[in-house]
């Protein structure tokens, strides 16, 4: 009884920097949403939207760090 209710954690997955600039592309082309992308992907839909805004940041489209100043901050 003590196990019921208890679930092991997914394995994080991680994804290549060129994964993420595809996917990103998909969602901009503006023929499917965010949503179905990632659906169609086996994504979250927070991942992808995390994504699709940092490359907004990183083109200069949106205020934030970009990769690059995240990497030096690590």
């Amino acid at each position: 009884m003590e196990s019921m209710g208890k679930k092991k954690p997914c394995p994080r997955r991680s994804f290549t920097p060129e994964f993420k600039a595809e996917i990103v592309e998909l969602c901009r082309r503006g023929d499917r949403s965010v949503g179905q992308v990632a659906k169609d992907f086996d994504l979250t839909e927070t991942a992808v939207r995390d994504w699709v805004r940092q490359a907004e940041v990183d083109a200069g489209e949106r205020d934030g760090l970009t990769s690059s100043e995240r990497e030096e901050l690590a």
